[in-house]
């Protein structure tokens, strides 16, 4: 198979959402992912209910990589973790900043043993300025970079999305970090210290907040599915058998709106012809849109926004997104038949470097799965040094 990142081995400490998703991008690619937990396995294991094995998301996170147990608080776990840094190419690590300093296993130490590796760590606000030691989790990231108070509606309190969206920016951006330090090692033949905080990771998302701050200079409320007065119309309308979210970023999407919805007679209406004067009639303009939505179900409504080109899609829930044909025959999406949660949807990886190849998908490892294969066969230790290893709770 031709993978980009054949040959690319990669220690993985990441844990929960954020490490975890930069390395699954590197595993897809092609390079040989160790994930390297505590004897107890990471936090995202602990979050299984009572009664069963394993968790979806973290079967998504941690596919296509072997896994093994190191406990670095013991001399002969930082020991191994340094025969191993010599024949890595990238370490990445997603806990509170200096917690691998304070363990004896940080840059400092290891990038003498392999100046050649890419040491990453990624965490809530970075490993300098005064915030560093926050305590970091996706809600209070949303929190602090201010996500939370342009989402909900201008009745309500601030609002977190409904997904981890710091978590996976941060993680993406870790991901494009290591690459880009890859790529420079080719020529320098060194690798980088590179670090992602996810509050860093997510200011761009706030580009059109902060646009309607600087025209105004007013904080800007939260608007709910309205678009702030910045496009019209936009928003979420009911149809017979759900909602149907709508954007017009152009005149003509309004102009192609009035087709489909037969109100043409509208079409030359001065005071509909631009995004100003049709936030200034909002009450009109949104009239036209429920009356056409709400004649219609979620598919009717799909097939109009195809036949006359206009940006909307019906909201699915995630039981539709899960089973989406259109993402399974893309190759996005499969079926896989995991040892803890039985036939389960599990998703490939969003990157295509066409001409390449994307990794069979492999079920993620249980604690340990890997052990003997890494120690044993990888850096050659013998069967009675693993038992040893073992019995003293190294690995």
């Amino acid at each position: 198979m031709a993978m980009p990142l054949a040959g690319v081995t990669v220690l993985d400490f990441g844990q929960i959402f954020q490490g975890s998703y930069a390395t699954l991008l590197m595993a897809k690619a092609g390079a040989t992912v160790i994930k390297i937990e505590p004897l107890g396995g990471e936090p995202l294991r602990r979050r299984t209910p009572p009664g069963q094995t394993s968790t979806l998301p973290f079967a998504m996170l941690n596919a296509n990589k072997r896994g093994i147990t190191l406990n670095l608080k013991a001399e002969k776990g930082r020991a191994l973790l340094f025969e191993m840094v010599k024949r890595a190419d990238v370490l990445l690590e997603n806990f509170a900043p200096g917690t691998m300093d304070a363990l004896g296993v940080g840059w400092s130490v290891l990038h003498p043993i392999n100046p050649r590796m890419i040491y990453t760590t990624a965490s809530g606000y970075g490993i300098s300025g005064p915030n560093r030691s926050d305590l970091a989790m996706d809600l209070t990231v949303q929190a602090a970079s201010g996500i939370m108070s342009v989402t909900g509606f201008a009745d309500g309190p601030p609002t977190r999305t409904g997904v981890t969206v710091a978590d996976f920016m941060g993680g993406i951006h870790a991901y494009g970090g290591i690459m880009t330090a890859l790529f420079e090692r080719e020529h320098s033949g060194i690798g980088r210290l590179v670090e992602v905080a996810m509050q860093e990771a997510v200011y761009f998302t706030l580009a059109g907040p902060m646009e309607q701050y600087r025209r105004r200079g007013t904080v800007p409320p939260r608007s709910g599915n309205g678009a702030g007065g910045a496009t019209s119309p936009y928003g979420v309308f009911e149809v017979k058998d759900g909602h149907v979210a709508i954007h017009t970023g152009t005149d003509q999407h309004w102009f192609n709106i009035l087709e489909a919805a037969g109100r043409t007679d509208l079409t030359d209406d001065p005071r509909l012809q631009t995004m100003h004067g049709r936030n200034q009639h909002i009450d009109e303009v949104t009239e036209v849109v429920t009356t056409w939505t709400g004649s219609l179900t979620k598919a009717e409504i799909a097939a109009q926004g195809r036949k006359y080109r206009i940006p909307l899609s019906p909201v699915r829930d995630v039981s539709e997104v899960m089973h989406d044909p259109h993402m399974h025959e893309r190759g996005m999406l499969e079926w896989v038949d995991h040892p803890d949660l039985g036939r389960v949807v599990l998703p490939t990886t969003p990157l295509r470097v066409h001409g390449t190849d994307v990794a069979p998908a492999r079920p993620s490892p249980s604690v340990g799965q890997h052990n003997d294969e890494i120690y044993g066969g990888w850096l050659g230790l013998s069967d009675t040094d693993i038992k040893s290893l073992r019995d003293a709770k190294v690995i």
